[in-house]
Parts: C-alpha cells; sequence; structure tokens
C-alpha cells in the first residue's frame, strides 16, 4: 500500500489546503498519484460543514469558511493538529462508518501511548475524554466522499487556545465542553504526529 506522508510546519491557509487536497482525490481517481496522509496547521478560522446552522454562530463577526465537508462548525488555529486525509475506499470497503471508525481508533490509540484514556461516541462523533467529572472533546472528524475517495480529515487539540471556541456552538452540540492535551496532561507531545500517521496506517491495512 503506498500512502503518501506529507508533513507541513508553515501554517497553511484553510482554502489552498482543501483545493490541494480537491486536485489530489482527482489524481487518485484517475491514477495518477498516491494516496495522502497530511500533518498540517491551519491560522486562526473557524469552518462550517455542510449541516450547519446559523444559531450555531455566537460571534457573528467571526471569520467563518463554508466547507463541504460533513459535520457543524468548529475552530481551527495555533496549537491544533490537523490530519487531512486522501484515501481511495474503492481498493477498500466502501464503508464510511468503518473508516470513521479507522480514524477514531487511531487517535484513541495514539492517546493510549501517552496514557489518555478517551472514547469515541456514536451519538456526538469525534474523540471524547473525562476530564474532573465531564466529558469535554479533544479531537473533531469531518469527512466528505467523493468517487469513493475519502478527504477532509480530522483536527486534535494539542495546546489550542480553548476560549476560542466560546464564539460558536462547536460541532453543534450546546453546552460541548472542549480540552486540549496540555489541559489534560503536561508532558512532551514533540512525537504525536509519528505515532498517530503510524497507527493510521497501521488501521488503514486491517
Amino acid at each position: 500500500m503506498k500512502i503518501e506522508i506529507k508533513k507541513t510546519k508553515k501554517p497553511i491557509e484553510y482554502e489552498k489546503a482543501i483545493e490541494f487536497l480537491e486536485q489530489r482525490i482527482d489524481k487518485i481517481h484517475k491514477n495518477k498519484e498516491k494516496e495522502l496522509i497530511w500533518i498540517l496547521n491551519h491560522p486562526s478560522i473557524y469552518t462550517a460543514g455542510t449541516s450547519y446552522k446559523e444559531n450555531e454562530i455566537l460571534d457573528k463577526s467571526i471569520n467563518l469558511f463554508k466547507t463541504n465537508r460533513g459535520g457543524k462548525i468548529t475552530y481551527h488555529g495555533p496549537g491544533q493538529l490537523i490530519c487531512y486525509l486522501a484515501i481511495d475506499l474503492n481498493k477498500r470497503k466502501k464503508d464510511i462508518r468503518k473508516f470513521i471508525n479507522i480514524i477514531e481508533n487511531s487517535i484513541i490509540k495514539t492517546l493510549r501511548d501517552y496514557k489518555i484514556n478517551a472514547h469515541a461516541d456514536r451519538k456526538n462523533i469525534g474523540i471524547w475524554i473525562k476530564q474532573r467529572k465531564k466529558m469535554k472533546k479533544v479531537a473533531a472528524i469531518g469527512i466528505r466522499i467523493k468517487k469513493w475517495i475519502a478527504y477532509h480529515g480530522f483536527s486534535i487539540n494539542i495546546n489550542t487556545d480553548i476560549n476560542k471556541f466560546k464564539k460558536i456552538i462547536p460541532c453543534g452540540i450546546n453546552n460541548c465542553a472542549l480540552t486540549n492535551l496540555y489541559l489534560i496532561k503536561k508532558q512532551s507531545y514533540k512525537d504525536f504526529s509519528k505515532k498517530l500517521i503510524k497507527n493510521l496506517i497501521n488501521n488503514l491495512k486491517i
């Protein structure tokens, strides 16, 4: 299985990243390019998925970009790990739920490597952690399928400014509590993306 691993340290504008993904999936469909796992981060921006509602914007002055991924509104910015994917489900099972499970399990396994217990939620998609007797969201997932190629991906709050989420109803969930890894456990997350990529590749082979 040939998957290109791409890591970009300099922040990438959201619109440019999605344009790159769109071009990539067309090339994958024509067998002109490899599948992709891309680690990056964005400058501060709020993105709205295809099922968002206007009343989920609490601060109307925010910089909002309407995107074609699934899901609601979320925030991207410094201190957040973004993982974009372009994975051909034509070469695997054409099962969107299974693909999302692969993402969930890969994140959960990576967090476990850092002695952090997390879980997925069938009702509220994403990765959740129990912190001070309250469930808090640490990772958001938003996927789109085109020609049975899955793209967009997920974000994990490493040391993201949680206050940024107060300007929206994150993921359309009222009273949704957000957290980041540093608030959960202060330790080095230097190799987090390396471990995450390894777990993703292993799970994609299943």
